[in-house]
């Protein structure tokens, strides 16, 4: 009799337990209609309904799932961006969404938009050493000063990167990122096509981020958390 009972409560605990989402290391057993609804409540808003179109960087990008590991989007997603204004998902570190959960939006990105594929010849590593902001303000005039404009300028073709207020809104990581994957739905190129025929160095997409860090002020009540 007793072991009658203690399977019985086995089983009603097991059957009154939600179904969790794969956990990690279940890359491929996500079905398609939990990550459209994960993605489509947490992400869409902001990285657009099919990966594009977004305020964000788009994940739908060749260059962006090729630089980007999936460890590092994991972490991007469980645990945010300090600095930015991509919150913290995992409900261990605040969020509302669980472990598994999480395993199940990386792996449908993966699925989705970033099938494996060779890098670009010479692409720049994902994330690097701080570079020289002093060497960041030729490496701007050359690349980004075109389009971008430079501090006095009244004129500029794209937004002014340089301008304080957005620089309060993004981390260093987000310059760097954006500057060697470009916005190509925006008609803005990646680290190879700011200047044709001469693709920035690893050394100047640092010191371009070092150089637009050294940009920023301190706005009365901006935390300026610790960037990566």
């Amino acid at each position: 009799m007793t072991r009658r009972l203690v399977l019985c409560l086995l089983l009603v605990g097991a059957c009154g337990r939600p179904a969790d989402p794969p956990a990690d290391g279940a890359a491929n057993v996500y079905t398609a209609a939990a990550f459209d609804r994960l993605y489509g409540e947490n992400c869409a808003g902001c990285h657009g309904a099919n990966g594009r179109n977004g305020a964000a960087l788009s994940l739908d990008d060749s260059v962006y799932r090729t630089i980007l590991d999936s460890a590092a989007l994991r972490r991007a997603v469980a645990t945010g961006v300090p600095g930015t204004l991509m919150p913290a998902f995992a409900r261990s570190a605040g969020g509302t969404i669980a472990d598994s959960e999480i395993a199940v939006i990386v792996a449908g990105i993966r699925e989705r938009w970033g099938r494996a594929m060779a890098a670009p010849p010479g692409a720049p590593p994902y994330a690097a050493p701080p570079g020289n902001p002093q060497a960041g303000a030729a490496a701007y005039a050359t690349f980004c000063a075109q389009c971008h404009g430079s501090p006095g300028d009244t004129a500029t073709r794209a937004g002014a990167v340089y301008d304080p207020s957005y620089l309060a809104l993004v981390s260093d990581q987000w310059l760097r990122t954006v500057t060697i994957v470009g916005r190509p739905e925006q008609g803005m190129p990646d680290w190879r096509g700011y200047v044709s025929g001469r693709p920035m160095t690893n050394t100047e997409i640092a010191d371009v981020v070092a150089w637009l860090a050294a940009q920023r002020v301190a706005f009365a009540g901006q935390p300026y958390m610790s960037r990566r």
